[in-house]
């Protein structure tokens, strides 16, 4: 599979992350946060500085348990821009679908 080279927005966005998760992490160890959070301290280095500027959802989601972050604030700072929230560009969202046989 080929991916796609990543926008500067999505580069920028990537290193936010990867601030934010440093200052949330203070002066824990990046062992200790990534073997509480299962996965690799690898994963999280990459996260961190920002070479992984994608993560998958449920990466970002152990971490910020780990963190004490709630989502809602990984993804305000995520979308910030100069200090100043992001406006959502409506075409760019994907609507969000359920599965048939995952509706509950």
């Amino acid at each position: 599979m080929v991916r796609l080279p990543l926008t500067p927005a999505e580069v920028a966005r990537g290193q936010r992350l990867g601030a934010l998760l440093r200052r949330a992490r203070g002066c824990r160890s990046m062992l200790e946060v990534a073997l509480a959070a299962h996965i690799s301290p690898e994963t999280l280095r990459k996260i961190e500085s920002g070479r992984v500027a994608t993560p998958a959802f449920p990466t970002i989601a152990a971490i910020a348990d780990t963190l004490g972050l709630s989502l809602d604030a990984v993804w305000a700072e995520m979308n910030r821009v100069d200090g100043v929230e992001a406006a959502v560009d409506e075409e760019s969202v994907l609507p969000v679908t359920r599965h048939p046989s995952l509706a509950v």
